[in-house]
């Protein structure tokens, strides 16, 4: 069994010196090459390809140089086709949770999905709940007699506390 006196640290390198003569490996030029410009202390030029990004024109308009301002870590929705959902029976309510259930969809890092009903073709009268909506999938979805409900209870609660501004007041009037 080892003991804490006799182990030894791996973790940091000692401290490089440099100048000390020509025997310690280090000497003359110090492990800086030949001469010049960047042989001397301080020598932190700029990269050539920074100036040349720095030149390049940059496309106006959100989205276009968008490094900066998107946020990756933004929860994406997960696209289920209508025509997936024909298996289900007529009248059945589809939410993120039966999508699960049914091995449509899984869920990502354990948290249940975002879901976003895309397509323009169904032939089921379905009830949907807590998903997104496309256009042309909310006007199949009515063709086809079924409904669309958000949760709308959890909107109304957010809103009931606030007080309405001036401006929403004379609006409304």
């Amino acid at each position: 069994m080892a003991n804490l006196n006799i182990l030894k640290r791996t973790g940091k390198r000692p401290y490089r010196r440099v100048g000390r003569g020509q025997g310690s490996s280090r000497g003359k030029q110090s492990g800086r090459g030949g001469k010049g410009q960047t042989a001397r202390a301080g020598n932190k030029r700029r990269p050539e390809w920074r100036d040349i990004i720095k030149k390049l024109p940059k496309r106006r308009g959100y989205g276009k140089n968008r490094a900066r301002t998107v946020n990756p870590d933004a929860p994406r929705p997960l696209a289920v086709a209508l025509n997936r959902l024909d298996m289900f029976k007529d009248g059945m309510e589809i939410s993120p949770k039966i999508l699960v259930e049914q091995k449509i969809i899984r869920t990502t890092g354990g948290h249940m999905p975002n879901v976003k009903i895309i397509g323009t073709e169904i032939t089921k009268k379905l009830t949907f709940t807590n998903v997104t909506v496309t256009a042309g999938a909310k006007a199949a979805i009515e063709k086809a007699g079924g409904t669309i409900s958000l949760a709308v209870a959890q909107v109304i609660e957010k809103n009931a506390g606030k007080k309405k501004s001036k401006k929403a007041e004379t609006a409304n009037k």
